[in-house]
Order: structure tokens, then sequence, then C-alpha cells
């Protein structure tokens, strides 16, 4: 058993991390992690945490290893943003952090796992870290994480070491399920695949019958667009799935919050008005919940819209006639039907479409005009 047992189909991103554990002349002060969502960006980087805390170089069994590797680690520090951004503010606490020797560790270790966040409307938070990258403290190592190093402004991913992971192929998510999480194997391809390899979303959809009706629901829209009338409709179910399962993760989680909050404050929860330190209190959470419900709404919908995509993907490949698996198998029938209604070129736009939604939606276009135009473009020919 190593630290890397879970950090599947990225052999050579290993090789290059281990290496620099074993060998001080090959480690540097930061380092940025890219690839697909999915790849396991954020496992790699905790993986190759752990083996730097670890005496024996990552063995996955020592106390070093387990702490950093579920987060509880003194000298770990994991930072995973529920927002649409991070702020100048948490980040300028993280340099003084990273200004501190490691109390029991080898290293101080802080890992953003969202580190293209750090520019989402401004740059004064990637100019905050900078200042650390510029000027390194001995035996502090930060691990940065992003899908590619595009999303990370170019001041910091020079001063970088750059390890590149790619999506791992479905056997071996199929296979991380099967032997960790206990999943039967004809399910675990099922998942990995209609998950395209994303192993958070495999293990979710492998776990959880909702998830399952929901992609089901998403990409069942795909050859039904025929009309105006198809289109607006399609994008209000595609909004309302998301609203829903936005609700349904955030309404108690909130609550619960807030109730926490009252309770630290000694603040009567059922007084019809609070003094204003209280009620500034509440008003600053409530900002905090509207944005991470905000992310969360918008994770929900790109990752509705990458299933509905997969759909016109697999019907192009039909069209094609290359050996390539299709995510959609088990929905075979479907996908065939949506190959002989639409041709090569009106699929490639079709994608176009899906392709132009996702980007509106992360420019904080209104989602459901954005919804509205993807899916006029999306009609079928009767």
């Amino acid at each position: 058993m190593t630290v890397w047992r879970d950090v599947i189909g990225q052999e050579a991103a290993i090789e290059t991390l281990q290496r620099a554990v074993d060998s001080p002349a090959a480690m540097t002060h930061a380092w940025l992690f890219t690839g697909p969502p999915g790849s396991g960006r954020s496992n790699a980087a905790r993986a190759f945490a752990a083996a730097l805390q670890c005496r024996q170089g990552g063995c996955g069994e020592c106390r070093e290893c387990r702490t950093a590797l579920d987060g509880t680690h003194a000298d770990v520090d994991v930072v995973a943003t529920e927002g649409l951004s991070i702020k100048v503010s948490y980040v300028r606490e993280l340099v003084q952090l990273a200004q501190l020797r490691p109390s029991v560790g080898a290293w101080r270790i802080i890992i953003i796992e969202d580190a293209d966040r750090l520019t989402a409307f401004t740059d004064a938070p990637a100019n905050a870290l900078l200042k650390a990258l510029e000027e390194p403290t001995p035996r502090t190592v930060w691990l940065l994480c992003a899908p590619s190093v595009e999303d990370v402004i170019i001041t910091i991913r020079s001063r970088s070491r750059h390890v590149r992971l790619r999506t791992p192929p479905v056997e071996a998510v199929a296979e991380l399920l099967h032997r960790r999480d206990g999943v039967e194997m004809p399910m675990a391809l099922y998942a990995a695949r209609a998950a395209q390899c994303h192993v958070g979303l495999a293990r979710r959809l492998a776990r959880d019958e909702g998830a399952r009706i929901r992609r089901r629901d998403v990409v069942s829209l795909a050859g039904k667009i025929h009309g105006v009338g198809d289109a607006i409709g399609a994008a209000e179910d595609l909004k309302s799935i998301a609203d829903e399962e936005t609700a349904a993760a955030t309404t108690e989680r909130d609550a619960a919050e807030r109730q926490r909050l009252m309770e630290v404050l000694g603040a009567d929860p059922t007084a019809r008005t609070q003094p204003p330190h209280i009620r500034s209190q509440v008003a600053g959470l409530e900002r905090e919940q509207k944005a991470r419900a905000t992310r969360h709404s918008r994770d929900v919908l790109d990752r509705s819209l990458v299933d509905l995509l997969s759909v016109y993907r697999d019907a192009m490949v039909l069209h094609s006639g290359a050996s390539i698996g299709l995510v959609n198998q088990d929905n075979l029938p479907a996908v065939q039907a949506l190959a002989r209604s639409m041709s090569a070129e009106q699929l490639l736009q079709a994608m176009d479409a899906i392709g132009t939604a996702r980007e509106r939606i992360g420019l904080n276009v209104a989602p459901l005009l954005a919804l509205e135009a993807m899916a006029i473009a999306l009609r079928v020919p009767r």
C-alpha cells in the first residue's frame, strides 16, 4: 500500500512526484497540478503532501500519511472554496501561514484546490499569492490545482513546476470504485462511462439512484427538441433540475449554519428583530450561502450540459465509424436515432452550441437565457 493507490492512470506524474520526494535536488517550493475535471488533481496533491511528510517517502500506512490524506495533518492546509472566487483576505492569511515553520512534519504544505478561482473577478488574490512565490519560505511548499495552465496567471505558473494529469481509463475508474467503495463491477463500469472517467461523479452515479435518474432525464432531451416550444421547455427542464438539486443540497445545511451562528452569538432566533451586530453577522453568512448556492447551481448545470454533450458526441462517433467506446452505450437506440436525424455538420453545430452555453454561464450570463439560446440551436429536423 502506498499514498498513490487512489491516484489512478497517472504513472508519469507519480514518477515525477516520487522523484521529488526521494531527491531534494528535484524538489521546488511551488507545484501546479493541471488536468481535466475528474483527473484527480486534488487527490494527487494530497498524496504528494503525504509522501513529503512520510519518513518512508509515502508508505500510506503511517500517521503522517493517513492524516495528510484525510486533511487533518497539522502542517497540511487544504483550501477548497465553495464560493465563486477565493477572497484576497483569505489568501493574505495563507501567505502569513506560509511564513511559519512546520510544527510536527518536515514541510508546511498549502494545497489550493481551485487555484483558477484566484482570478475569477480580480487579480488581487493572485497578486497576493505571487509575493509568497517570489520570496519562498524554506520548508514551505505550495500545491496549486487548476484545469489548465491558462487558468492561472502567467506570473504564478512561471514560478511553479507543472505536473499534467490525464483522464484515467474507464477500466481504472471502475476498478477503483469496486476496490475502494465496494461497487459491483457492472455498476462501476456504467458509472465510469457515464461520468466520462470523472472519479468523483462516477462514485456519485454508482451510489446515488437520484443522480442516475437526473442524468437520464438530461440525456433524454437530445433528439426531442423539434420546435421553439420544445426548446423553451427543454431549457426550463435543465434549469429546474439544477435548482432542485441545489435546494436539496443547501437548504438543510444553510438552516443548520444559521442556527449555529445564532447560538454562538447568544441571540434569540425567534425574535422579530435583532441587534445591529447580530444582523451584520447574519447578513454576512447569508451572502456566503448565496455565493455557495450560485456556484453549486452552476456546477450542476455544467455537469448536465456535459452529459447532454456526450449524446451528440456518441452520435458523431457513429457517423464517423470510429472504433471508440460510447459514453451512452446503455442508451444506444436513442444515440442511433439522433445520428440518423442529424448530419455530421449539424451534430458539430449542436456541440458548439452546448459549449457556448457553458462559457456564457461561466461568464455570469443569466442561465435560463443561455440555455434557451442553446436549446433553439439543438432543434432536430422533423
